[in-house]
């Protein structure tokens, strides 16, 4: 997991390691835009990484043994016996205000598994893609695979899985209730900002960038690692 708080501006490559030279490389991956309010637009860039290994998760039960996986990105995430903190979101992100409510899951079920997803505050909105496997009730809803499902954020809700496992990606958060104006990768509050996001990078390229080609990767290595800003090599515990 890579969390990325472009503030003032950044320029950024996500590389991976070509493992097979003879055969596509493929990768699944989410990446989730999260708007950040008019106050922290001009915070200065963070960039995280939340090795797997770090990421808490949590083993659910259900009355038939049956056991869901969730892994806590953001948020928390309560249970019967415990409370599941993510770790920490960068100081800017509108993820690191209380008050917003933002919550970013994935959930693993077996087949037949029941798990019943909590309530969120009153006044958060609540969206869960169904990205793997072939079926789901959710709230007594049967609902196909490769399905976005926009939730009632403060009511429980229960999901049965069908006759395969299933994967989810859960997203919440309050709106930050600030006009949004987008042109490719910017985000910003106005047109006028956005014209002089676009001026900045035409005359600065915001710093440039320090590779040959556009599509630059780690080689065949396969070792994890992440390289900041000035340098810094970042590598996962062992």
């Amino acid at each position: 997991m890579q969390w990325l708080t472009a503030g003032k501006v950044i320029v950024h490559a996500e590389m991976f390691p070509l493992l097979k030279t003879l055969e596509p490389n493929p990768l699944e991956l989410f990446q989730i835009w999260l708007n950040l309010p008019a106050a922290s637009k001009m915070a200065d860039p963070n960039f995280t990484m939340f090795w797997a290994n770090d990421i808490p998760g949590s083993v659910l039960t259900d009355t038939n043994g049956l056991q869901t996986y969730a892994s806590v990105i953001a948020g928390q995430l309560a249970d019967t016996d415990r409370i599941t903190k993510a770790l920490s979101p960068p100081p800017d992100s509108w993820a690191a205000q209380a008050k917003a409510d933002v919550a970013i899951w994935t959930l693993r079920m077996p087949p037949g598994a029941r798990f019943t997803l909590p309530a969120a505050n009153a006044g958060t909105r609540r969206n869960l893609y169904f990205f793997k496997g072939q079926s789901v009730s959710v709230g007594g809803q049967e609902v196909p695979s490769h399905s976005a499902i926009e939730l009632q954020g403060d009511a429980a809700v229960g999901l049965i899985n069908g006759g395969e496992e299933s994967e989810f990606l859960l997203l919440q958060g309050k709106p930050i209730a600030e006009p949004v104006v987008q042109y490719g990768p910017f985000v910003m509050n106005t047109q006028a900002e956005i014209r002089q996001t676009i001026a900045d990078y035409q005359s600065t390229q915001f710093g440039g960038w320090p590779w040959v080609d556009h599509e630059p990767t780690h080689g065949h290595n396969p070792e994890r690692l992440a390289i900041h800003p000035g340098g810094r090599v970042e590598k996962p515990a062992k």
